[in-house]
């Protein structure tokens, strides 16, 4: 095992644009890797979950002690992300992840999935308003309904997780946010972020199980991001958080053109 002082300096940076933003570090930290670095999108993808399970423990203890955690939302959200990542983990198990074809599958649909993210950091509002102009006075859906469509986002969820790391962030609370338009901001924010980490445990733990982490770059980007995260939340208030959105959305499709080319 040999400390890598980039991989730190990486993690420092994207820790710090979490801290700031609050978008999940997956979005920036697989590609980042598969890019900068050239490590495998499977080791990339395996890495960046377990990397992520441990960073958002600290962020779970934080909105758990605030009580912004709907256990509700979080336990609908585990119920389908659970089996799906599990799912993918076992069809990851079978396959040569090394292969061109599992390459090209992770990398693009990493893309795809940073175009969106890109698109909902800066659009979110828009989005949401038309989400409640198309709602308008319709009757509210049944709580059984919204039962089965925040189980059915879990499940989506597990899927893209398990396989790009990404998808929990920005897409997930989106879409949260429509099928919850009554709850506080901070509350959807809290539950997303504690139905991520055993999302990404599951996801962490089996890519290390089928051989797909690499440890020494795990600590060394813990060693960066850990202290990132808190630079990053000390210098937020301080910063026009919707500019740091902007660039970071802009940075965001130009990786996923990369990514895409």
């Amino acid at each position: 095992m040999t400390f890598e002082p980039l991989y730190s300096l990486s993690g420092l940076f994207v820790g710090a644009l979490v801290g700031i933003t609050g978008v999940g570090g997956g979005s920036l930290m697989t590609p980042l890797l598969v890019l900068l670095f050239g490590v495998h999108p499977a080791t990339a993808v395996g890495t960046d979950l377990l990397y992520a399970a441990i960073t958002k423990t600290a962020g779970t203890a934080v909105h758990g002690m605030h009580g912004r955690v709907n256990w509700k939302i979080v336990g609908s959200l585990a119920a389908g992300s659970v089996p799906a990542a599990l799912l993918m983990l076992w069809l990851l198990a079978g396959v040569d992840r090394k292969s061109i074809g599992v390459t090209n599958t992770i990398t693009v649909a990493l893309g795809w999935l940073l175009v969106m993210t890109a698109i909902m950091l800066v659009f979110r509002g828009s989005i949401l308003e038309l989400a409640r102009r198309a709602i308008g006075d319709r009757t509210p859906p049944r709580p059984t309904t919204i039962l089965i469509l925040t189980v059915t986002l879990g499940f989506c969820l597990g899927v893209l997780v398990t396989l790009t790391s990404v998808g929990a962030g920005a897409l997930g609370v989106t879409i949260l946010l429509v099928l919850y338009p009554t709850l506080n901001v901070r509350e959807i924010v809290g539950s997303d972020i504690v139905h991520a980490v055993p999302l990404t445990l599951i996801g962490g733990t089996g890519y290390w199980l089928i051989g797909e982490i690499d440890w020494a770059m795990l600590f060394a980007l813990l060693v960066g991001s850990i202290p990132g995260i808190v630079i990053g939340s000390l210098l937020a208030p301080k910063l026009h958080e919707r500019t740091i959105r902007i660039v970071l959305a802009m940075t965001l499709a130009v990786v996923a053109w990369k990514l895409l080319a």
